[in-house]
């Protein structure tokens, strides 16, 4: 699952990253990003073709809701799902887009009462793309609510330990096939959706601290040192690029 993520670059870092041409949005940066609070995705202007980055909420409110109420419930979609569950089919057919994380955060149960938060990112330090669906909702007023969710697929096996689902990671050769520049059918886009290789990956324990929403600092994100993680799950956090 991803149920909350840090982003500490600026928007317009990320921006220059995927190539995104519409006026940047002013989203600050966060080390504890919540469902219910904006994030920014990247997603295809249907006219021009050109990248968008935008700040949307995260927690998707299908158009038929009757009221917003639900969205924090639908921050993430499970990718086994996601082509046939009403919430969702659509979003997956037409309008899908990219979250952009620096990297996410995942909790191991210990006891029935102990959990130890690690922080996992790109081994390289790049941006973390993940899969999001998005829609548009139309509030009493008129205005549109813009929300998304987060697709999540089986996690790779070294990461089981911590949780057994973990967010769909695209890599570029798949961003243009996914947010529908290249043209691909259903079962090409379900293809994408495929649990992300742990070589790929940085994880490393960090503190308890990032279990309470109020708290949003650099120290989330560092590593803790009175953890004593599994086998082959501490790794140096990356430098990010």
């Amino acid at each position: 699952m991803c149920g909350r993520y840090f982003q500490q670059r600026s928007s317009g870092d990320i921006a220059r990253h995927f190539g995104t041409r519409n006026a940047t949005p002013n989203l600050v940066p966060s080390f504890n990003r919540a469902p219910t609070q904006d994030g920014l995705v990247v997603r295809r202007h249907p006219d021009t073709g050109a990248r968008h980055l935008d700040a949307l909420r995260w927690g998707l409110v299908p158009r038929w809701a009757k009221d917003a109420s639900g969205g924090a419930k639908m921050m993430n979609a499970r990718s086994e799902s996601v082509a046939e569950k009403p919430a969702f089919r659509e979003a997956f057919r037409k309008r899908r887009g990219i979250a952009v994380a620096d990297g996410f955060y995942e909790w191991q149960m210990l006891g029935p009462k102990s959990k130890q938060p690690f922080a996992v990112a790109m081994a390289d330090g790049a941006p973390m793309p993940l899969a999001a669906l998005w829609e548009g909702w139309r509030e009493p007023d008129g205005t549109i609510l813009r929300t998304f969710t987060i697709l999540t697929t089986a996690a790779a096996p070294e990461l089981a330990v911590l949780h057994d689902r973990m967010p769909v990671i695209l890599p570029p050769e798949a961003w243009d096939a996914w947010l529908g520049a290249d043209e691909a059918d259903e079962a090409a886009l379900l293809a994408l959706l495929k649990p992300y290789p742990r070589k790929g990956l940085a994880v490393w324990p960090v503190g308890s601290r990032v279990g309470r929403v109020t708290e949003d600092d650099a120290g989330l994100i560092e590593r803790d040192p009175l953890a004593q993680p599994p086998t082959g799950l501490d790794d140096p956090p990356p430098r990010f690029a």
